[in-house]
C-alpha cells in the first residue's frame, strides 16, 4: 500500500469515527430535550449559579487531564497539548461505549504510542482512584442516608461498599505489584516497552492520583448543587452533598450505555432529590445540563480530533 493510499485510507476512518460519534452526541442531546422545555429554566433561574457551574468546567477538565499526564508520564514524556488532545478523544470515544468504559482505551489508542503494556496498566490505576473515590464519597453519603432514613437494605448496601472500598485500597496499593503481570502478557509482547523511561509510582504518588480524583469528585458535585439552587430546589448544603454522592455513586454501579445514560440519570435524580422539593422538572433539567456541560461540550471538541488521527501507518 502506497502512502498517498494510506493518507486517503486515515483521512476516510477518520472522518467515519467523527461523523458516528457527533451523530451518537446529537442523538443523545434531542432525545433529552424532548423530555423537559429547558428554555423555560433561562426564565426561572438565577443565571449567576448557572454561570458559576460553567466556570467550573475548566477546573474539572483541568484536574482530570493532569491526573492523565502524571499516569502516561510513568511510561513516557508527554506534553501538556499532548495529554489534553488525547482526553478529549478519550471522552469523545466513551460516548459509544457502556459506562463509558471506552474512555481510556481512547486515550491510548489516540497516544498511537509503543508502551501499550504501562499505558494498559496506568490505565487500571486511573479507574481504581476513580472507583476508590467514588467508594470513599458513597460511603459518606449511605451514612447519611443511614442515619436520615434507616432501613436493612440501606444498612447492607453500607456494609457491601465498605466492603467492596476496602478490597479496591488493596489492590490500588500493591499496584505496582500486579501491574508487572499485565506489563508481561503474551499477547502484548508485539509492542515495544521501553524500560528505560519506566517510572514506577511510589504510595505517596498513588495517593496524590488518588487527592486528584477527590478534587475533582468535589468539583463535579459543587457544579450539581449550583445548578439544582439554579433551579430553585432549596435544599441544605449537607444534604445536598450527600444526596450527590448517593447520586454520582449509583451512576457508577449502574450498567448503562450512554445512549440511555441520560434516562438512567434522571430517574436517580429524582430518587434522591424529589423527597426535598416538588420541583421535578427542576432536578431534571439540572441533571441534563450537569450532562451537557461536563460530558456533551468536551465530547464534541473530542470527536473533531478523530479525523486527524492516522491508524494506518
Amino acid at each position: 500500500m502506497n502512502k498517498a493510499t494510506k493518507i486517503r485510507l486515515n483521512y476516510i476512518i477518520g472522518l467515519i469515527v467523527t461523523v458516528i460519534l457527533l451523530w451518537a452526541i446529537y442523538s443523545q442531546v434531542q432525545n433529552q430535550l424532548i423530555q423537559v422545555d429547558v428554555g423555560t429554566a433561562f426564565h426561572e433561574g438565577a443565571h449567576c449559579y448557572l454561570l458559576l457551574s460553567f466556570l467550573l468546567l475548566p477546573v474539572n477538565l483541568g484536574l482530570e487531564i493532569y491526573k492523565w499526564k502524571l499516569l502516561v508520564a510513568s511510561a513516557q514524556p508527554i506534553s501538556n497539548a499532548t495529554a489534553v488532545r488525547s482526553f478529549f478523544a478519550g471522552l469523545a470515544l466513551s460516548i459509544l461505549t457502556p459506562n463509558r468504559i471506552g474512555e481510556y482505551p481512547g486515550r491510548i489508542i489516540y497516544l498511537k504510542q509503543k508502551n501499550t503494556p504501562r499505558l494498559i496498566s496506568i490505565t487500571f490505576l486511573g479507574m481504581f482512584s476513580q472507583f476508590l473515590c467514588l467508594m470513599i464519597f458513597g460511603i459518606a453519603g449511605l451514612v447519611y442516608y443511614n442515619i436520615m432514613t434507616p432501613s436493612y437494605w440501606a444498612k447492607l448496601v453500607l456494609v457491601a461498599t465498605i466492603v467492596a472500598s476496602i478490597v479496591g485500597f488493596l489492590i490500588f496499593w500493591n499496584f505496582e505489584k500486579w501491574s508487572r503481570i499485565i506489563e508481561h502478557f503474551e499477547w502484548l509482547s508485539k509492542f515495544k516497552t521501553y524500560t528505560k523511561l519506566l517510572k514506577r509510582f511510589t504510595i505517596k504518588e498513588q495517593l496524590s492520583i488518588l487527592a486528584i480524583s477527590m478534587l475533582r469528585f468535589v468539583t463535579y458535585t459543587i457544579q450539581y448543587l449550583l445548578l439544582l439552587y439554579w433551579m430553585h430546589i432549596e435544599i441544605d448544603l449537607l444534604t445536598g452533598f450527600c444526596m450527590a454522592c448517593m447520586f454520582f455513586f449509583s451512576m457508577a454501579i449502574v450498567p448503562s450505555i450512554a445512549l440511555a445514560e441520560m434516562g438512567i440519570r434522571g430517574q436517580l435524580s429524582l430518587l434522591f432529590f424529589q423527597q426535598f422539593t416538588s420541583n421535578k422538572i427542576g432536578i431534571l433539567i439540572a441533571t441534563i445540563v450537569l450532562w451537557f456541560i461536563n460530558l456533551i461540550i468536551p465530547a464534541i471538541v473530542g470527536s473533531t480530533l478523530w479525523i486527524k488521527l492516522r491508524l494506518i501507518k
